[in-house]
C-alpha cells in the first residue's frame, strides 16, 4: 500500500518474505493464498485481514517480530490471492471461521494467537467465539462489531465528517437512504454490466480509502483505486453487508463470556470515521478484563504511527509474556 509514514517505518519490524507460502483448498470452489513468515518454531500468531475483501499486504507481516513469530497471515475467500477473485458465492462469516480451523490443523498449530483489524476484529473476535480453545490471546484494532448502527454510520452516517466525498458516493447509484444506497450498490456490482460493476467498486473502494486515516496519505489511498483491490473489496463488502449480517444483531456482544479468560488488547483511533470508536468502547464494557487503548491522533488505519505503535508493542508483550495487555 504504497510508501510508509517514516514514524510507522520506524516502529514496525523488519522487513521480510515468507518462508512458506501455498494455496489450500478448501472446498467449494475456493482456494485460499496461506502464507508464514519469520520463524518456523515461532509462537504461531494468525494475521486476520480487514474489509472484508482486502486481503494482506507485505506491510501486515512487519507487526511481529520475526525472530520471535510464526506469522499466519491468509487471504479470506474471494480476497487478496486467493482464487475465485472477489467471489461472493460460499462466503459467509462461518466459511471463513471454519477456514482458519482447517489452515491450523493443517499447518499443525494447536493453539495460536489471533491478530486483526477492521473486519479483521469482527471476524477474529467471531472466530475466537467460535473456537476459544484454539486461541491464546486477541490483538484486536479499529472494533466493527457489525451491529446494524455501525452499518447505517458506514452508508450515511459518516457524510456529517466527509459530505463531498460521501456525495460522490452516494450520486453514483443516486441513492441516499441507507438500504437503498446498499442495494443500488449490490445491483450494479453483481450485475451482468461488467464495466458498470467495475466503475461502482472503484466508486466504492475509494471512498473508504479515503476514509481511514485521520491525516491525508494520498499513498495509502491509491491503493484504493487499484482495480484489482476495489473489485474484491466492493463486491465482499456488499455482500456481507447485504446478506451475511448477524442475528442477533449483537451477536459478538453476546459471545463476549465465552472468551473472557482470553488475554485481550483493543486499540481504536479516536477519530475513526470507517468504525466509530463507540464499538471499542461497548466491547470494553461488555469484556472489562480486556486492555483498551485510545489513540488521540488517529483515525481508522493501522499504518498511522500512534495505531501502529500500540500493536507492535502489544505484539511484543505477546512474545515475552504472552498477554498482548499492558499491565
Amino acid at each position: 500500500m504504497g510508501a510508509l509514514h517514516p514514524d510507522v517505518e520506524r516502529t514496525l519490524h523488519r522487513a521480510v518474505e515468507p518462508f512458506a507460502t501455498e494455496f489450500f483448498d478448501v472446498g467449494d470452489g475456493h482456494s485460499l493464498y496461506v502464507e508464514q513468515c519469520g520463524n518456523p518454531g515461532g509462537l504461531p500468531i494468525l494475521f486476520v485481514h480487514g474489509g472484508p475483501g482486502a486481503g494482506c499486504s507485505a506491510a501486515d507481516r512487519r507487526f511481529f517480530d520475526p525472530d520471535r513469530f510464526r506469522a499466519v497471515l491468509i487471504d479470506q475467500r474471494g480476497s487478496g490471492r486467493s482464487k475465485p477473485h472477489g467471489s461472493i458465492e460460499h462466503n459467509t462469516t462461518e466459511d471463513l471461521i471454519a477456514d482458519f480451523e482447517r489452515v491450523r490443523e493443517h499447518l499443525g498449530i494447536e493453539k495460536w494467537h489471533v491478530f486483526g483489524g477492521s473486519w479483521g476484529s469482527t471476524l477474529g473476535l467471531a472466530y475466537a467465539i467460535a473456537h476459544p480453545e484454539s486461541c491464546l490471546s486477541l490483538t484486536l484494532r479499529g472494533i466493527w462489531l457489525f451491529r446494524q448502527v455501525e452499518l447505517d454510520w458506514w452508508l450515511q452516517g459518516m457524510r456529517a465528517i466527509q459530505p463531498e466525498r460521501w456525495r460522490t458516493f452516494s450520486e453514483h447509484v443516486g441513492e441516499t437512504e441507507p438500504q437503498a444506497l446498499l442495494d443500488a450498490y449490490w445491483e450494479r456490482l453483481t450485475g451482468t454490466d461488467r464495466e458498470a460493476a467495475e466503475q461502482a467498486a472503484l466508486v466504492w473502494s475509494v471512498y473508504e480509502g479515503a476514509s481511514c486515516t485521520l491525516l491525508p496519505d494520498e499513498d495509502f489511498t491509491a491503493a484504493f483505486a487499484d482495480p484489482a483491490m476495489a473489485w474484491p473489496l466492493a463486491r465482499l463488502e456488499a455482500h456481507y453487508f447485504r446478506n451475511q449480517r448477524f442475528t442477533p444483531d449483537d451477536r459478538l456482544l453476546e459471545g463476549v463470556p465465552r472468551i473472557r479468560h482470553l488475554p485481550t488488547f483493543i486499540v481504536h483511533g479516536r477519530y475513526d470515521i470507517v468504525c466509530p470508536i463507540s464499538g471499542a468502547v461497548d466491547l470494553h464494557r461488555a469484556f472489562p478484563e480486556s486492555d483498551l487503548a485510545i489513540v488521540d491522533d488517529a483515525g481508522h488505519a493501522s499504518r498511522e504511527p500512534g495505531t501502529a505503535r500500540h500493536l507492535v508493542a502489544a505484539c511484543d508483550r505477546i512474545a515475552a509474556t504472552g498477554d498482548p495487555r499492558r499491565s
